[in-house]
């Protein structure tokens, strides 16, 4: 009997270092436990409020496109209220007498591109496609795709854009948060292909446009992705 107490003991340290070990198991495995089933329950909610935020957008009715005529070197909007937030939001076009909107064929074209016009020929019975629309603009202005890709990127950009024909150049463009009307515009722009080739002669003459009309210039450059770089350009005295 004395004998078999010291194996009884060494059993009963056995089971307290066991018992220990595992315990220390549970304290190290209960915080990642719990970790993980937080993470869990985050996705879970944003996971639903993604849902809620599909259903309510597809609950939300989408606007019609606005309709226009394709009337030469110009696009008539029909008289809504829709066509009327082209200007008066954003300064698209400008206001007729009939309460229609007149766009030129750049904003036109950005306008169906950003699918909020639809535009008609000439009978109103043809929907015209995004290329047959630039086919056509391209015989009124040989020019058009360039310019377009210089006009489409100030747009994105924030800047309102508008012609310049009166200034010598393609556009004018105001800094952000500037309608016309409301300040002069800052830049005047001169799009052109980056393979395009320029005479000093013909240079100067562009800065001396902007000078005169206390304008900055900038010369937007294409490439052939359609990407542009502008560049602003300034007189200096030594």
């Amino acid at each position: 009997m004395a004998k078999k107490q010291p194996e009884r003991e060494e059993d009963a340290s056995e089971e307290t270092i066991t018992s220990g070990e595992q315990a220390t198991l549970e304290e190290v495995e209960m915080p990642a436990l719990v970790e993980a089933v937080e993470v869990a329950e985050e996705k879970s909610a944003q996971e639903k409020e993604k849902t809620q935020d599909k259903s309510t957008e597809e609950k939300k009715p989408k606007r019609p496109p606005v309709k226009g005529i394709l009337a030469e070197t110009r696009v008539i909007t029909e008289s809504s209220d829709d066509a009327r937030e082209f200007y008066n939001q954003s300064r698209f076009g400008s206001l007729t007498e009939n309460g229609k909107v007149e766009l030129s064929l750049l904003e036109g074209l950005y306008l169906m591109e950003k699918n909020r016009l639809e535009v008609h020929n000439e009978s109103g019975k043809k929907v015209l496609a995004f290329e047959d629309y630039v086919k056509k603009a391209k015989k009124v202005e040989p020019n058009f795709w360039i310019r377009y890709c210089v006009f489409k990127d100030m747009r994105n950009r924030g800047y309102i854009i508008k012609t310049a024909l009166k200034f010598g150049a393609d556009f004018r463009v105001y800094d952000r948060g500037v309608k016309p009307g409301e300040d002069h515009a800052k830049w005047i722009v001169f799009p052109v292909h980056e393979a395009s080739v320029f005479t000093w002669h013909e240079f100067s003459a562009k800065n001396r446009v902007a000078h005169s009309t206390k304008k900055r210039l900038l010369m937007a450059i294409v490439d052939d992705e359609n990407d542009v770089t502008f560049y602003e350009v300034r007189w200096m005295r030594p």
